[in-house]
């Protein structure tokens, strides 16, 4: 089946009214495995999963890492700029001086609408037509949310108890605000001759993991699964610059117990799930509207997560959980159910934006357009690029292989992820794959150059 060929080729022809409606709804700190139809874990994701389904999911969209540890501060400036991690990053500072992504669908005919989390140096409001409740990086947190629960002792936060504030700050929960926000703004874009172009940005699911009792309810303690890839502490957490003082890190105990990693991950399927709901109430209107038909809707998240996997809790690190998220598009000529394994970062959204939108894609933009995957065109990336700090970590995903490096210890881990998803598995402890990591050795000093990368790679003594 030919994805979009006939529709696109119309584009560039047809009125703003005609064209398409851009709907991307964008989840925060969301891993992959965090959409219930997948199986992988007990999360319950009823809306998202009628979604999934109606669409095309990439099955492995990645966030190439970040510059420092707010790693929703990198991914959402390379998402705005289209530019790749240390272009991003350089140019922070100055990230006007070129037009941005709403700018350019603003330019392209759209009329812009923003809501939720933002995060990036420049105010909302001078690059979105309609602004309204622009949220902080993360609702606040309290002291007494960190280092929880402790053995033995009675847990003195209660992700329900509003008197904490962090989501429940302002009296009404911001996931439920955003949603009403967005409802809001479709119910206007409903009016508008020009389509619309909507970034709905979620800070769910962030901690503070709060949600009401009944989200709560469905997730038991005591029915919570253990991950496979459970460690009571990570072996090279100092040398990867991502050690227990991190603030991911902190809120949960050192060493890692079993209890607490349920408990975390119970608060955040509860917080996915209502999550799940506000996105539900968001699709309804688009349905009752009658604008469903002609929206493109994306739905993926700014990175991924540990939350107690390999003992950690973060984003801060290379593994799978944390750089890969979920991501399904919808939309017109948009097949149904459809699984594409080839590997996206999830900034290729921008030019395929804007490809849809019959617009030129400015030759500032360093990402893709997924398109001509879609339409069976192209085979697209075959290999991914991740980094935190700038020198701390670096990761090659290729040939169904993860390169892991630890610069600043000479450290290399091999994983076999087709037959190890988990990443359980150093191959180069077993004293296997030394062949094939010094391969993606090689290819990963060649990519780095092209997302900026400074790095001078040194040696590594497992690779010889």
């Amino acid at each position: 089946m030919r994805i979009f060929a006939p529709f696109l080729a119309l584009l560039s022809l047809v009125s703003a009214a005609e064209k398409p409606n851009i709907l991307f709804i964008f989840a925060d700190d969301m891993t992959y495995e965090a959409i219930g139809s997948l199986g992988l874990t007990e999360v319950k994701t009823p809306n998202l999963d009628k979604l999934f389904a109606s669409g095309t999911q990439f099955t492995h969209a990645y966030n190439s890492g970040g510059w420092n540890g707010a790693i929703c501060v990198a991914s959402r400036n390379m998402m705005m700029t289209g530019r790749h991690l240390w272009y991003a990053q350089r140019e922070e500072a100055k990230m006007g001086e070129r037009r941005l992504w709403p700018q350019l669908m603003s330019d392209a005919g759209y009329t812009t609408y923003m809501t939720g989390k933002w995060h990036v140096r420049m105010k909302a409001e001078t690059l979105f037509d309609h602004v309204g409740d622009v949220r902080p990086g993360m609702p606040n947190q309290v002291k007494e949310g960190y280092n929880r629960p402790l053995e033995g002792k009675k847990d003195v936060w209660d992700p329900t108890d509003q008197s904490n504030n962090g989501f429940w700050k302002g009296g009404k929960h911001w996931s439920e605000v955003e949603a009403d926000t967005a409802i809001r703004y479709l119910n206007m874009a409903k009016k508008d001759e020009k389509p619309f172009f909507f970034y709905l940005a979620f800070n769910a699911p962030h901690d503070p993991r709060q949600s009401p009792q009944e989200y709560l309810d469905m997730y038991p303690v005591s029915d919570i699964k253990v991950p496979e890839n459970f460690l009571d502490a990570y072996p090279y957490r100092k040398v990867m610059k991502a050690p227990h003082s991190l603030r991911d890190e902190k809120l949960a105990p050192m060493p890692r117990t079993k209890h607490s990693v349920q408990v975390a991950r119970r608060e955040y399927f509860a917080l996915i799930t209502h999550l799940d709901a506000q996105i539900g109430r968001v699709l309804e209107t688009l349905e009752k509207n009658g604008q469903r038909e002609n929206t493109y809707i994306v739905f993926t998240a700014d990175h991924g997560l540990g939350c107690g996997r390999h003992g950690l809790l973060g984003k801060q690190n290379m593994y799978d959980h944390s750089i890969r998220v979920p991501y399904v598009v919808v939309g017109p000529e948009v097949e149904a159910g459809r699984k594409i394994s080839a590997p996206i970062y999830i900034q290729d959204s921008v030019p395929t934006a804007l490809e849809v939108a019959g617009a030129e894609v400015p030759e500032h933009i360093q990402y893709q357009s997924y398109i001509p995957v879609l339409r069976g065109e192209s085979r697209g990336r075959d290999q991914i690029y991740s980094a935190y700090l700038k020198d701390a970590q670096r990761a090659l995903t290729k040939d169904g292989y993860k390169l892991i490096l630890y610069p600043g210890g000479g450290i290399a881990r091999l994983y076999h992820l087709e037959k190890d998803p988990f990443e359980k598995v150093d191959l180069l402890r077993t004293g296997k794959g030394r062949e094939v990591a010094r391969k993606l050795f090689a290819a990963l000093k060649s990519e780095a150059k092209l997302h900026g990368d400074e790095l001078v790679f040194g040696e590594y003594k497992a690779l010889k």
